[in-house]
């Protein structure tokens, strides 16, 4: 089956490179029982290529399921995916089957993969190498023939480095990784979506469908839409809703939808570590930070350094230091300012050597500022403050809880 085929079939709208070459890698891996790992930003859709590599695939005629692991307890997860025996917890009453059990010769899809416990991490990575797992309260080692799609928001590369994810469960995971470009890298396909969205919704309404003029196209082409598809589909109906014209102007777009007039500021360069993982926002602020403190540091040794050849009378003609690049070439003489009073004697014998103090930077404490500020911003609502935050809701919860904040 051809691109432009599965396009049609699953609903696809778009012709960017990027997006070609996560649906050809689709194609081409569904014929197979491969594990795959699905990535990119909320919002892109990687649900729809689970469903590319199940109806695809030889599985198609065996069962489906979708987990959202981000949406289930840390105390329950192990159960609904493992099932458990009567007595195994309080409120047992019952043995009960697991996901793995009950799509047994299927396809399960674990979506938000990132949040899952240790715990489950580990009993996940037993079920992939040896398709091997125990039901909770149960010693009986049980068998399952089940395909693992996995999807997950989350840079799983950095989680394994600060220890939250498990490096064997990611190889393992991630046999064929597909990525799927956020909808700001995909150029004219977001007016194709966005035409899309509106005449479906005039079809289903049965009203006329809206349009942009040519100011207003140009505006939602340089939007860098955080929510991907969904937001824009959001938009789209928004307008659609709310528009008194049929026809839409950049002003008239502005005003029935603020937050493209308010997100005007230039976009964050990709910030990439050697190894090619992303770093978060609250990563690069880190960043910042720590590279901030080091700029000061170097400021005071290169003063100190002036200073004390200036005490012992040494010539400054010559004097070369690695944070002078930043001001003069290394072969010329730092000027001094002229004065006309009489210089501060500082004797030698008493000046002490300076030491760099590094300063104290709690990272519990930065993390916990841009929770609360992030609440703020959203009137203390947790689903749009974990999606600005770019963690999950259950992650946010868990941090409320940790440093017990109120709400």
């Amino acid at each position: 089956m051809d691109i432009q085929s599965i396009k049609n079939r699953f609903g696809i709208i778009g012709n960017s490179p990027a997006l070609n070459h996560a649906i050809s890698i689709a194609e081409r891996v569904a014929a197979t029982n491969l594990t795959v790992l699905i990535t990119g930003e909320s919002g892109v859709g990687k649900e729809v290529f689970a469903q590319i590599i199940y109806q695809l695939g030889q599985r198609k005629h065996n069962p489906f399921i979708a987990v959202n692991c981000g949406a289930i307890p840390e105390g329950t997860i192990d159960s609904e995916l493992f099932g458990h025996e009567k007595g195994a917890f309080t409120g047992a009453s019952e043995s009960r089957k697991g996901y793995f059990e009950t799509v047994n010769g299927g396809t399960i899809f674990l979506d938000e993969v990132g949040e899952l416990p240790h715990g489950t991490q580990a009993r996940l990575l037993r079920v992939l190498e040896s398709g091997e797992y125990i039901r909770v309260g149960s010693s009986k080692v049980m068998k399952t023939d089940v395909r693992v799609i996995a999807a997950t928001n989350v840079n799983l590369q950095e989680a394994v480095r600060s220890g939250r994810f498990r490096e064997d469960l990611y190889y393992r995971l991630s046999t064929v990784p597909i990525y799927i470009p956020p909808l700001r890298d995909r150029g004219e396909d977001i007016y194709l979506l966005f035409k899309k969205f509106t005449l479906d919704f005039a079809e289903r309404n049965r009203v006329a469908p809206i349009r942009l003029t040519e100011d207003a196209r140009q505006l939602i082409l340089k939007y860098p839409w955080p929510g991907n598809v969904r937001q824009l589909k959001n938009v789209a109906e928004q307008l659609s809703v709310l528009a008194v014209d049929k026809e839409i102007t950049a002003q008239e777009l502005m005003q029935l939808v603020p937050d493209i007039a308010d997100n005007r500021l230039p976009a964050l360069a990709e910030v990439r570590y050697e190894s090619g993982g992303n770093l978060t926002e609250r990563e690069i602020l880190y960043k910042l930070i720590f590279d901030l403190k080091k700029d000061l540091n170097d400021l005071k040794q290169f003063v100190f350094d002036v200073t004390k050849r200036q005490i012992n009378g040494e010539p400054m003609h010559n004097f070369s230091h690695p944070y002078q690049q930043n001001f003069a070439p290394a072969d010329k003489p730092i000027a001094m300012p002229p004065t006309t009073s009489q210089p501060v004697v500082i004797h030698s014998e008493t000046y002490e050597p300076h030491d760099t103090i590094e300063e104290t930077l709690n990272l519990s404490e930065v993390e916990k500022e841009l929770i609360l500020k992030a609440l703020r911003k959203h009137r203390n609502k947790r689903k749009d403050a974990a999606a600005d935050l770019g963690i999950s809701e259950r992650t946010l919860y868990r941090k409320i809880k940790e440093y017990n904040i109120q709400l």
